[in-house]
């Protein structure tokens, strides 16, 4: 059977409901050792344009469709267990708030510097966050995923671990706003090395957008380490230590010499490897790639998603008069394959399947 064949049975199955049959995987070292390998397909939330996000429906969607890694976000419950949520205020991805029993729990935090108001993992046992159930973050956007609102409960990291082991797959944690959970006593990264331990997981990496906490990995863990880096702003460890660098220090050559001093690599918003303009239509590449390169730093970038309103102006495809236009696929194969020309090592893909067609069409 062919790639392309293989991949369109694997998606048509799992677009149907199936269950994961197929498997496909790379098992290349996971550093910049990695230069000259086919880039990673990262599963992003898992297969998130066709699944609601971080739920075991998407990361089983993931696997079918190809990805190499599964990525779970982070977050703490009340009594230190990790379960994979975007945000840990959780009105927008589960059906807390239709909930009465738990109308009290709904409270305003500081997290990062921002006031937020909603309900929150950390208020929550793990049997409470059990009798919740997933919904789709952004109906909007991806209605066809609300068939599958209240379905899925919000699962654990040991459970991501688990369906990842078993399908021979990698994990791709991101740690959420580690400053904020060490200030109320839940770090996070003690339990994520424990069940990374027990599971005796060597195929995964460990991301975060701060510093400090990937500082101290460092010293911890073998496993590799990418530090993240949005397209603006700063580590917010970094502002709460009253800091004036930012993340655009970060890219400059010095800065990704510094980040070589804890990390594997850097995982970035596809802005800063190929910027826009003010109409959303790309500019000339930079030199991001080449540079963190040089300094041993593996590439992976950050979000590579279907709909047009999700891509550059230049990548996009339809009658921007049609009310669906905004949701309506675009030219995703053609935007990826620009990136992975540029020499990228991996990509976070919301539909894994349209990632490893086109890693398939780029050999190394």
């Amino acid at each position: 059977m062919t790639m392309r064949r293989l991949l369109a049975s694997v998606l048509a199955g799992v677009l149907a409901g199936g269950s994961v049959a197929v498997v496909l995987t790379q098992t290349s070292p996971a550093t910049a050792e990695r230069r000259g390998h086919a880039p990673l397909v990262i599963g992003h939330r898992g297969a998130s344009a066709h699944r609601p996000e971080h739920t075991l429906l998407s990361y089983e969607a993931a696997i079918a469709m190809g990805a190499d890694y599964i990525e779970p976000d982070l977050v703490s419950t009340k009594d230190h267990v990790l379960v994979a949520r975007h945000e840990n205020e959780i009105s927008g991805t589960t059906d807390v708030a239709a909930r009465p029993e738990f109308a009290g729990l709904r409270t305003t935090k500081t997290v990062d510097g921002r006031p937020v108001t909603g309900w929150f993992t950390e208020d929550f046992t793990l049997a409470e966050l059990k009798t919740l159930r997933a919904k789709e973050r952004v109906p909007d956007l991806r209605p066809g995923n609300t068939a599958f609102d209240g379905l899925a409960e919000i699962p654990t990291f040991e459970e991501v671990v688990r369906l990842a082991v078993a399908h021979g797959v990698g994990v791709y944690p991101e740690t959420k706003h580690p400053t904020y959970f060490d200030s109320i006593g839940l770090s996070l990264e003690e339990p994520l090395l424990d069940v990374l331990g027990r599971h005796r997981v060597r195929k995964a990496y460990i991301q975060s957008f701060e510093t400090a906490n990937l500082r101290e990995l460092s010293g911890r863990t073998r496993l590799p380490l990418i530090q993240l880096i949005s397209a603006g702003g700063a580590p917010y460890d970094w502002v709460a230590a009253g800091g004036t660098r930012t993340y655009d220090d970060m890219v400059t050559p010095e800065g990704l010499r510094e980040v070589a001093r804890y990390a594997d690599g850097i995982g970035v918003d596809t802005r800063r490897v190929v910027p826009v303009d003010a109409a959303g239509r790309t500019l000339e590449p930079s030199t991001l790639v080449a540079d963190a390169h040089r300094a041993r730093l593996d590439v992976h970038v950050w979000t590579v998603r279907n709909e047009n309103s999700q891509l550059p102006a230049d990548h996009r495809l339809g009658d921007p008069a049609s009310p669906a236009y905004p949701r309506a696929t675009g030219d995703v194969m053609g935007w990826l394959s620009r990136l992975v020309e540029l020499g990228i090592d991996g990509a976070f893909c919301d539909d894994p399947a349209m990632g490893r067609a086109v890693v398939a069409r780029h050999p190394a």
